[in-house]
Order: C-alpha cells, then sequence, then structure tokens
C-alpha cells in the first residue's frame, strides 16, 4: 500500500515517538522511511566584526550534523530501507515539499499535545502538515496513533 514514508523529527523524544507506528507498516509493505530534519535558515556567523563562517560553510556544517541525528535514529528501524534528508526553512512548508519532491505517500508524525493558549500562540506544525497534505498523515501522540 505504502512506497515511501516521510517522518519529520526535530530532536525530540516526542517527534520520536512516530518511529515505530512508521516501522511496522514499513515493514507490512516494504516500504522505505525518509527521515527528516527541518532546521532554521543557517546565517553567517560573525565575530568581533570578522565573518568566522559563510552562510554556506554553516549550512555544510548543520546538514552533517542533523544527518548524524537522523542515522542515529535510525537505529529503532531495523529491517526497513532508510533515507535522509535535511532541509532547512519553515517547518510545514519544507516538510510538505520534501513529501512531494520524495515521492512519499504517506507522512507519519508526532504531535507534541499542546492545547489551549500553547497551540494558539506557537501554532502546530502537525496541524498544519494535516491540513494542507496532499497524502495522507498518521498523528502519533503519547503513544496512540490516529490516522488521517
Amino acid at each position: 500500500m505504502y512506497k515511501k514514508i516521510l517522518i519529520p523529527l526535530d530532536q525530540s523524544a516526542g517527534a520520536e515517538a512516530a518511529l515505530p507506528v512508521a516501522a511496522d507498516l514499513a515493514r507490512a509493505d516494504q516500504a522505505v522511511i525518509r527521515l527528516l530534519h527541518v532546521a532554521p535558515p543557517p546565517t553567517a556567523i560573525v565575530a568581533e566584526g570578522r565573518v568566522i563562517a559563510y552562510a554556506d560553510q554553516e549550512s555544510e556544517r548543520l546538514q552533517h550534523i542533523w544527518e548524524v541525528y537522523l542515522r542515529e535514529a535510525a537505529r529503532q528501524l531495523a529491517g526497513v530501507r532508510v533515507e535522509y534528508a535535511v532541509r532547512f526553512g519553515e517547518p510545514a512548508e519544507e516538510i510538505l515539499e520534501e513529501a512531494r519532491e520524495s515521492g512519499a505517500d504517506l507522512i507519519a508524525m508526532a504531535t507534541h499535545g499542546r492545547s489551549g493558549v500553547a497551540r494558539l500562540m506557537l501554532g502546530s506544525v502537525a496541524e498544519a502538515v494535516l491540513r494542507r497534505s496532499e497524502v495522507p498523515v498518521v498523528l502519533v501522540r503519547h503513544g496512540l496513533a490516529v490516522a488521517a
């Protein structure tokens, strides 16, 4: 049924709650899991009026750091083929763009479980992805999976 499952991760245990759910789906369908981390756009690093690292150099450094994190997270996906992607920008936008560009036919992601004022003030990446995704989204919250 699914060929490629996209899992956005933000280095939180909450986000990684989606890994076992997606792994089960991937094993059942022999799907590929594509792990994604979205980071803020890098800027040049300046100290005492001197450029220490230009934005493209910082981008390469951050790309490497996040790829290491994604490879560590992939250890929870034994028996599943895994791909990796790092993007820079606004999380919901980049998740949706990655899903389109990579050919994902399912997005599996965790919600942070915020509600009320916290959710209104901070917004919800999962909600934005759910509302705008062209492919099905599985949301995992505190060990529960909700398909949409």
